[in-house]
């Protein structure tokens, strides 16, 4: 019978199995471990969405009225004789630029010449009536002081009221020869201020009535103009009037003319037009070159309700009428959305009264793209200041 006897375990101790050493992890693992964990705030992770953002900033903020307006001179008058005659001579003709007290016609009156005439006589004779008068009352007076009631005090009462009369007759000669003097200067016509001849009526013996006749188709002489300064009237809405101040700013700009010109309000009406519901206004705009033309239309913008440094964002950055929100992407380059409260409004820009700071990125464009929290790549864009 065979049997297997099982061999003697040998008593022989095994050697224990060697243990595994930790191995040293590679320098990049750990600098990639790191990397992973102290990603910084400011850096979106990979893949995240592009959106555009506006960085909120301070801006000058207005509300831009447009109007149209015409230039003026700023004196203008139809130049007419003070007195009837021919005209002799006229030195001016239209364009020409003339100053203050200069010639600018002469007028023939020849009855004139024959009254001034007689006044001067009148007066000489009033002057040899009052000297014949006058001594013979000084007469009177020094017989009567030297031998006294020698002379009738009838005929010293009737010398002193000659020499009185013919004194008032001389005060009277000279103011008639004065007004026929001044009646004389009045043919020799002149500029009342300087300016330019825009249009000339009459030539050398034309027939001029007086400018005070009643007769109503008196000719003038010509027409002046002060062009050297000029008015730009305008009408302004009666919903704006209430915001027009006296030297406020506003901006010309001129048909072909690709540099605006500045001025300032000069005056306004302060009274609303019935009819167009405006108010008038006016500028005084400098024209020393006379590059000007009266006549000429000009754009007139105004800045109104002004903000000056306010915060601002571009109008695409808000959503909701009742509930205005914006959403901003904060440091973390997440999605956040803020509630704010808007100022003035101008096409472009809103004013920001609370809800923002200086620095905050607003993002511009369609919000169904992102969500509330989501992580973005923000892309600074420039949108225009222009308000």
């Amino acid at each position: 019978m065979n049997s297997s006897t099982p061999e003697p375990r040998s008593s022989v101790p095994t050697a224990p199995r060697p243990q595994r050493l930790c191995r040293p992890w590679p320098a990049f693992f750990i600098v990639l471990a790191l990397a992973g964990s102290l990603r910084g705030t400011d850096e979106p992770a990979p893949g995240a969405p592009e959106v555009a953002v506006a960085v909120v900033t301070r801006e000058d903020l207005f509300k831009e009225l447009t109007v149209q307006a015409e230039f003026r001179p700023y004196q203008e008058i139809d130049l007419h004789a003070k007195v009837a005659g021919f005209l002799q001579r006229i030195d001016v003709d239209i364009g020409d630029q003339v100053k203050a007290g200069d010639l600018i016609g002469v007028l023939e009156v020849p009855e004139l010449e024959d009254d001034l005439a007689r006044a001067v006589a009148a007066e000489q004779q009033a002057e040899a009536g009052y000297k014949e008068a006058h001594l013979n009352y000084e007469r009177l007076v020094s017989v009567n002081r030297s031998r006294p009631n020698l002379v009738a005090q009838q005929d010293l009462d009737a010398a002193e009221a000659k020499d009185s009369a013919t004194a008032a007759a001389i005060a009277a000669a000279r103011a008639d020869e004065k007004k026929y003097r001044t009646l004389a200067d009045y043919t020799r016509i002149t500029a009342p201020f300087s300016g330019v001849i825009t249009k000339r009526y009459a030539d050398p013996g034309a027939l001029i009535q007086a400018g005070t006749s009643s007769d109503t188709q008196s000719m003038p002489l010509i027409r002046l103009s002060e062009n050297d300064r000029l008015r730009l009237d305008f009408p302004v809405s009666g919903s704006y009037a209430d915001e027009i101040t006296v030297g406020e700013a506003v901006e010309i700009r001129l048909d072909g003319k690709t540099r605006p010109l500045s001025g300032v309000v000069s005056r306004f009406s302060r009274r609303i037009n019935q009819e167009t519901r405006t108010m008038e206004t006016e500028v005084e705009v400098p024209n020393a070159d006379l590059k000007l033309i009266p006549g000429m239309y000009a754009t007139v913008v105004l800045k109104l309700q002004l903000r000056p440094r306010t915060l601002a964002i571009p109008v695409e950055a808000v959503a909701g009428n009742a509930r205005p929100t914006v959403y901003v992407v904060n440091a973390s380059q997440q999605i956040e959305e803020r509630a704010v409260q808007i100022g003035l409004e101008t096409p472009s820009k809103l004013e920001v009264l609370a809800g923002l700071h200086e620095g905050d990125r607003v993002m511009i464009g369609n919000r169904s793209q992102v969500h509330v929290g989501q992580t973005v790549t923000a892309q600074p864009i420039t949108l225009s200041s222009a308000p």
